[in-house]
C-alpha cells in the first residue's frame, strides 16, 4: 500500500544522503550508491541521493530501499541465465556483494524506438542516423514504436565521462572486451531483458529499456551481472493498459516519470551553474516517494514496507552480520 504524503515528509529527515559508517573503508561514491569494503567483503548502499543535471538534488525517503530491493528481485530472477554478485542483504539498503573487474562497457538493451538524451536511439533516428551502435535500423519508424526484436546499443565512458555510443566492432578493436566476452555477454544481457519484458507485462508493465553492467569475479574470473538491474533508475517502464492509446493519440505513454522534480529546480534556479540550490517542496519529494513505491509495487507484485531507521539501522543491521561471520 502506498503510504500517505504525511507519512512520507515525516520521514524526510531519516533519507540517507552521505554514508559514513565506524570500521568500514569507503572506496568508492557513486551517484547514489556508496561502497565499502570489511574482511575482504565488498559492501554497496543504495542512498537516497536523487540525482539530475548532473548533481545531487535531493534526498528522497525509502528511495534507496527501493532501489536495492528491485535489483535483489531481478537477481533472484534471472540467477538461472547468469551468476550475479550477490551475497546477502543485512539490510533494505545494503548488498553485500562479490568483487568484481568491471567490463567498461553498459549494455544498453532497447525494446521501443524512443528517448530524449544525445545517446537515444530516436534523438538519432529522427536525425538521419540509419546505422546506431553497429545496429541496421529500418526506415519508417515512429517515436514509441517497438522494435520487432530488441536490440543491443552499448555505450562506454572516456575520460570525458560522459556517455558515448560504441559498436560491438569498436568494443573488440579497442580491447573494452574479446569477441568471447562479447558475444557471452551480450546474449547473457538480451535474455535478462527478454525474462523482464515477459515478467513485468503479467504485472500490466512494458519494459521499454534499460541498462545493464556485467564483470569477472576477482577471484575466479567468471562473467557476473552486477550494480543494478531493472530498476525504475536504470530502466523506463510503461503502463501497458494506455499504451497504444495514448501513442495513437500522439502522446507520451504513461511510466513513472520523475520529470517534474528536474522542471521545478529547472524553473526556480539555475541547476547547471548555481552553487547552492534550492530546497525542493516537501510535498514533491513524498510525491516522488511514492512514484517510487508505486513502481516497486506494480514491479515486485508484492506489498513495500517502509523500513525507518536511517543510518543508524544500517550500521547495527552490517555490525550484526560481520559479528555473524
Amino acid at each position: 500500500m502506498i503510504p500517505s504524503t504525511d507519512f512520507i515528509i515525516s520521514h524526510i529527515s531519516d533519507a540517507i544522503t552521505t554514508v559514513n559508517l565506524n570500521g568500514y573503508t569507503k572506496i568508492h561514491s557513486g551517484k547514489v550508491r556508496d561502497t565499502f569494503e570489511k574482511n575482504g567483503k565488498r559492501i554497496i548502499i543504495t542512498t537516497d541521493r536523487q540525482s539530475a543535471f548532473d548533481r545531487v538534488l535531493t534526498s528522497v525517503p525509502f528511495k534507496g530501499q527501493i532501489l536495492n530491493s528491485v535489483s535483489n528481485f531481478w537477481f533472484n530472477q534471472t540467477e538461472d541465465i547468469v551468476r550475479n554478485h550477490l551475497i546477502a542483504n543485512p539490510d533494505p539498503q545494503v548488498s553485500i556483494v562479490r568483487p568484481a573487474k568491471v567490463f567498461p562497457v553498459e549494455f544498453i538493451i532497447r525494446g521501443y524506438m524512443t528517448g530524449s538524451t544525445d545517446t537515444s536511439v530516436w534523438v538519432n533516428y529522427k536525425k538521419g542516423m540509419r546505422k546506431y551502435c553497429g545496429v541496421d535500423l529500418p526506415e519508417g519508424m515512429e517515436k514509441n514504436q517497438k522494435f520487432k526484436i530488441p536490440i543491443i546499443t552499448p555505450t562506454t565512458k572516456p575520460e570525458t565521462g560522459h556517455d558515448e555510443l560504441i559498436s560491438p566492432d569498436e568494443i573488440i578493436e579497442r580491447n573494452l572486451m574479446t569477441e568471447r566476452q562479447w558475444n557471452e555477454v551480450s546474449d547473457y544481457a538480451l535474455r535478462i531483458f527478454l525474462r523482464g519484458q515477459e515478467m513485468a507485462s503479467k504485472r500490466g508493465l512494458i519494459l521499454v529499456d534499460t541498462k545493464f553492467e556485467f564483470g569477472r569475479d576477482i577471484k575466479t574470473g567468471e562473467i557476473m551481472l552486477i550494480d543494478e538491474v531493472l530498476t525504475p533508475d536504470s530502466s523506463r517502464y510503461w503502463l501497458a493498459e494506455t499504451y497504444s492509446q495514448r501513442v495513437e493519440a500522439g502522446e507520451e505513454p504513461q511510466s513513472f516519470d520523475k520529470e517534474f522534480l528536474r522542471l521545478w529546480y529547472a524553473d526556480n534556479c539555475d541547476p547547471y551553474k548555481d552553487e547552492v540550490l534550492p530546497n525542493a517542496p516537501v510535498e514533491l519529494v513524498a510525491k516522488l516517494a511514492q512514484k517510487y513505491i508505486a513502481a516497486y509495487e506494480m514491479i515486485t507484485g508484492t506489498d513495500f514496507e517502509c523500513t525507518v531507521g536511517g543510518i543508524t539501522r544500517i550500521q547495527k543491521n552490517l555490525d550484526d552480520y560481520f559479528l555473524k561471520g
